[in-house]
């Protein structure tokens, strides 16, 4: 059987696909932005050579062949006009600029009277003053792009494309513009070059995006598969035993639960054992741990040769092996758990001068559902089986003989005590803590006024809250220390794996919705369901001022408690953003005041009103 969470931590995550999605639009962005921003500067560039240029033309010009009368032309006789003008024509077929022709070039006095031009039908015409040539009256040069219908007003009709450049050139004398140079070019050539220019921008950053991407797709899948690894490798971790190999506790009994699930859906069957080695106790005790490993390895390799698929192997207990056969094969297990025992008869072990030891195991085997019909009634059962095999002196297979129903009445308070007695082997903590939780959300919902029922299943519900932690490894359970965000995902599991340890225990419904819920936060920013305010149910809101009021107050292995006036700071602190606010002041309210108040450290209420002298110190 695979294990889930394995499944889940091989599928290929999104992240690094959003990341390399957000590269490209950064990418398709950036060359859209040097497109134009080159456009801008190569038009820029070629506007200040028009001028500089022409300024240089007219200038040699107007220096050869322009006198001060010639502005006058009052006095500028006709074959003085016409030498001019023919002057003015010869520059429209050598004057170019990147192959932007020069179509049009005037003279005009300050009025807008056109002095001279490169053809006589416009000389004598008056043109009114637009921007560019007010800007060169008042001494400054001026160039732009425009379309051609739109200059046509001031310089008439053009032989040139659609868009050309107008320009305007101030002559001045002794610090006056007595004259105006209007020029026209042809821009199509120069707009031509402009889109190849930016063209070429677009393909050099889009070649070079794409080879980045190229580069950046090996990369980040080098970097998902590598994380895929070390997350695959975290999980395989946490859900093994470190010693043997097999699954660990919680993720067996997980497996147990799942193949329950298919065997429903199917109508088929599940049959669990329980493998323990005889007299452990005593060769751990005679000759050290180090041979009650030997023996455990020992076990397991048997195990994994005897029971491989479909069957789920895990080390259930200190000395205690689980195997579950899942729908489909069931029926077998006796005979395979059987040879299993005739192997490890076969066995002997030897430790420094000792005799060679012989091994022997103990099994009981019970199915679901001719035994049991839930997952905690089955390995009770099991067990029970298991304790008749040991009792009848080890070495042997025993079959559990009572039916689900014969066992229907046995089930409630003794599985879920065996639930708690359970918590206490794994963690100390876990169960002093589970009680204290217990006591404070009585507390809580006999302040409430609510019925004794309720009392009674929220005290059953805080002694049962953490039950998951049984499948937490011990190394991050006991880590003193904090824990990493992989560890704390592994620990934030323990209240699904609560809901499932319990969730076929009849009349369970209101303790596996405050197991399920009680890490929920009262702003929606809890676990697993991010569920926040009345969606939150109330039992689990009240087990989460329970819970977070004796994790404050408990020494924890990775610090000590805090004094009690600290605590229910804190917890007012955090009134409306974790917790219900209503809660914890009731809460605050009747510790500080009730004399039944349930302080911590004291396994019995106060005998009086809360002093500062009873805070834990």
């Amino acid at each position: 059987m695979s294990n889930p969470a394995l499944s889940r931590a091989r599928r290929r995550p999104i992240l690094y696909m959003l990341v390399y999605g957000a590269f490209l639009v950064l990418i398709a962005i950036t060359a859209t932005a040097q497109a134009f921003i080159t456009s801008a500067h190569v038009s820029a560039s070629v506007m200040s050579a028009s001028i500089a240029t022409d300024r240089s033309i007219m200038g040699a010009f107007i220096e050869s062949n322009l006198i001060p009368a010639d502005l006058d032309p009052s006095t500028t006789p006709p074959y003085r006009s016409d030498f001019l003008q023919a002057g003015l024509a010869a520059l429209l077929s050598p004057s170019e600029l990147q192959g932007s022709r020069v179509v049009r070039v005037e003279v005009r006095t300050p009025d807008g009277t056109v002095l001279l031009a490169d053809t006589a039908a416009r000389r004598g015409v008056v043109v009114p003053a637009d921007g560019g040539f007010r800007a060169a009256l008042g001494g400054a040069p001026s160039a732009q792009l425009a379309e051609a219908s739109a200059v046509k007003p001031s310089f008439g009709a053009l032989n040139a494309g659609k868009t050309v450049i107008e320009e305007y050139l101030p002559i001045v004398t002794h610090g006056k513009v007595v004259a105006v140079v209007g020029i026209v070019r042809n821009a199509e050539p120069l707009l031509a070059r402009i889109d190849a220019t930016r063209r070429d921008v677009v393909v050099l950053t889009v070649v070079a995006a794409l080879v980045v991407s190229l580069l950046l797709f090996f990369v980040f899948r080098a970097a998902q598969a590598r994380l895929t690894r070390q997350t695959v490798q975290l999980i395989e971790a946490a859900s093994r035993d470190a010693l043997t190999g097999l699954l660990n506790h919680g993720s067996v009994v997980e497996g147990l639960s799942d193949a329950i699930d298919v065997a429903r859906a199917k109508g088929g069957g599940v049959a669990v054992a329980l493998v323990d080695i005889d007299n452990f106790h005593l060769l751990n005790e005679t000759y050290g741990h180090a041979a009650g490993d030997q023996a455990l390895k020992k076990l397991a390799t048997l195990l994994g040769e005897q029971a491989s698929e479909p069957h789920l192997l895990g080390r259930f207990g200190p000395d205690e092996f689980l195997v579950v056969a899942p729908h489909g094969s069931a029926s077998n297990l006796e005979a395979v758990v059987e040879q299993v025992r005739l192997a490890v008869g076969e066995l002997a072990l030897q430790f420094g001068a000792s005799e060679r030891l012989p091994l022997t195991v103990s099994v009981g085997i019970a199915t679901f559902p001719e035994h049991a019909a839930a997952v905690t009634d089955l390995i009770s059962t099991v067990t029970l089986a298991l304790a008749e095999a040991k009792s009848s002196g080890g070495d042997t297979v025993r079959v559990a003989n009572r039916t689900a129903d014969e066992r229907a009445d046995a089930r409630g308070f003794d599985v879920l005590h065996g639930l708690v007695i359970t918590v206490d082997g794994k963690d100390h903590y876990t169960k002093r803590h589970s009680e204290d939780v217990a006591r404070y959300a009585t507390f809580i919902a006999r302040r409430l006024g609510l019925d004794e029922e309720f009392q009674s299943t929220i005290r059953l519900a805080g002694l049962l809250h953490d039950v998951g932690k049984i499948g937490i490894p011990d190394q991050i359970l006991r880590k003193p220390g904090r824990l990493t965000v992989d560890e704390n995902m592994v620990v934030r599991q323990h209240v699904a794996l609560g809901d499932a340890i319990v969730r076929d225990l009849p009349n369970i419904e209101v303790i596996r919705t405050g197991i399920l819920h009680h890490h929920e936060r009262w702003d929606g920013g809890g676990y697993l369901h991010g569920i926040g305010h009345e969606e939150i149910p109330l039992i689990a809101r009240i087990l989460s001022v329970a819970d977070t009021f004796s994790a404050m107050t408990t020494t924890r292995p990775y610090r000590k408690a805090m004094p009690l006036t600290e605590a229910l700071k804190r917890l007012g602190d955090a009134a409306g953003t974790q917790l219900d606010e209503e809660l914890v002041k009731i809460f605050i309210a009747g510790i500080e005041t009730a004399p039944d108040a349930p302080l911590p450290g004291l396994a019995t209420p106060s005998a009086g009103l809360w002093t500062p002298s009873l805070q834990p110190g």
